[in-house]
């Protein structure tokens, strides 16, 4: 009897129930904290591996620029420029070189998101825009959620670790001339030490024929995006191409670009009088524009040319000036060693230049270059703001006479033009989709000439002064052309 009442007390006694509660909740509760540990590293390892995934795409896609050696470039920048690290996945710890990820290329990517790319894929570098990462999975050690899988007999976390990334690349151009011109060898570069300065004679390429260096045609405007305030808004054809060679301010805005759409230099309805404007010169249909600001000439317009039988106007009709003379070419192109391509000595035309235009002493002796020379006097007289004179006691003042107007803007003499390898890139008139190797400054020395021809032949000389920019790869940008990298997935 007394056994049975110790145990019917021992039934409903209560002394110690939450012992069994707090144990039961201590296991779940472990079980929770080790799990959120283990997850917590598979997250960080994704995020690691995200980051590295995003940085390669990016990296690999700023090489995209449509050129032969563009996915060779690609390959090269994904591999050795990024490198990145990962705690907790398997393996290699330091993430760098392509053991880590697979690297696909991209010509279009679908509208959707979610929707397979695969359809996309190209190895053909001038149609390459996109590249495609994926990084080789890692797996997390998972040592507390898997004794409690064990424990429990759940599935327990996914411990693979993954990360894909899509980056491309687009250029923008903004402001820009009509113009191309091919590059006198593939290796060339406008900011090369040696370059700068050299002298080319870029003369107008026709249909038919193969281009090779010095020639030079147009861009097809009819991609580019008019600024409808600007001076070119609402033109078409030839009298739209004229205006982008002549006008100033506000030509274009930005605009998408991948390549770019060639035309023939010998164009019908273009004349030199559209580029001439820069020099003072207001010819043909540019006749009723010397009182136009959108076409004013540039602050220093020493040209060696006067008006034919006098007067204040070159028009269609000119005569070599008595006492001044324009900058001159490259030495070499006088003793005819060079053809379309100089070599940047001009040190006989411009002993001769001095000493027509300013009597023999040399103003400007540290002014290494034409474009140098030609900026050095427009500051020896006050800048572009004013007008006094450059030249005194001569023919020509250095300073516009025709025009009621004056650009303050020494640039006004320089063009921008699309340096495309004409070699690796055929080019005879009218091609599409053309990659440009690097959207270089040149200036122009002298007045554009003509062959009066239909259509004309252009001959013109101009000074490399550098690069613009824009040619795509890493080596950046300027203000006319932004080359744009950004991921897409």
């Amino acid at each position: 009897m007394l056994i049975v009442d110790k145990i019917k007390s021992l039934l409903k006694a209560e002394d110690g129930t939450i012992l069994v509660f707090w144990g039961v909740s201590f296991a779940v509760l472990f079980g929770i904290i080790a799990m959120s540990f283990d997850v917590g590293r598979v997250s960080a390892t994704r995020s690691e591996l995200q980051s590295y995934a995003d940085h390669v795409a990016l990296a690999a896609a700023g090489e995209l620029d449509g050129n032969a050696d563009s996915i060779t470039r690609a390959i090269s920048a994904a591999s050795t420029l990024i490198s990145d690290t990962q705690t907790y996945g398997n393996g290699a710890k330091t993430l760098s070189g392509s053991t880590n990820y697979g690297l696909t290329f991209y010509a279009s990517l679908p509208a959707s998101d979610t929707a397979s790319v695969a359809g996309g894929i190209t190895t053909d570098p001038a149609d390459a825009i996109y590249a495609r990462v994926e990084v080789v999975p890692q797996t997390v050690d998972l040592t507390f959620s898997a004794a409690f899988s064990a424990l429990t007999g759940n599935t327990g976390v996914n411990n693979n670790a993954t990360a894909v990334a899509i980056a491309g690349f687009t250029q923008y151009a903004c402001d820009i001339t009509p113009l191309m011109f091919c590059i006198p060898d593939p290796s060339f570069s406008a900011d090369d030490p040696d370059t700068v300065g050299d002298m080319i004679l870029l003369r107008s390429g026709g249909s038919g024929a193969a281009w090779g260096p010095g020639d030079f045609g147009f861009l097809d405007p009819g991609g580019f995006k008019i600024d409808g305030s600007g001076p070119c808004s609402g033109l078409t054809g030839a009298n739209l191409t004229k205006c982008l060679i002549g006008a100033e301010n506000n030509i274009t805005q930005c605009f998408a670009q991948r390549g770019v759409e060639t035309e023939p230099g010998q164009k019908v309805g273009i004349e030199n009088a559209a580029f001439n404007v820069r020099f003072d010169i207001y010819a043909a249909s540019m006749s009723g524009k010397k009182v136009d600001a959108d076409y004013q000439p540039a602050p220093n317009v020493i040209k060696g040319k006067v008006p034919l039988g006098g007067g204040s106007c070159i028009g269609n009709s000119d005569e070599a000036s008595p006492d001044t003379v324009g900058l001159p070419q490259d030495d070499c192109f006088a003793a005819g060693t060079c053809s379309r391509i100089g070599d940047g000595n001009w040190s006989i035309g411009r002993a001769n230049y001095v000493a027509m235009n300013y009597g023999g002493t040399d103003p400007h002796p540290a002014a290494t270059t034409r474009y140098a020379y030609y900026k050095a006097e427009i500051d020896a007289a006050g800048g572009g703001f004013v007008s006094t004179d450059i030249l005194n006691g001569r023919a020509e003042t250095g300073r516009p006479m025709c025009s009621t107007n004056q650009s303050a803007d020494p640039k006004r003499r320089v063009v921008i033009a699309a340096g495309i390898d004409c070699a690796a890139n055929p080019i005879n008139g009218h091609e599409t989709n053309v990659p440009v190797q690097e959207f270089v400054e040149l200036f122009i020395t002298e007045p554009v000439g003509s062959d009066a021809s239909s259509p004309p032949t252009f001959d013109f000389w101009v000074e490399v002064i550098g690069s613009a920019g824009g040619g795509g790869g890493s080596t950046g940008s300027s203000g006319i052309f932004h080359d744009v990298v950004q991921l897409y997935r």
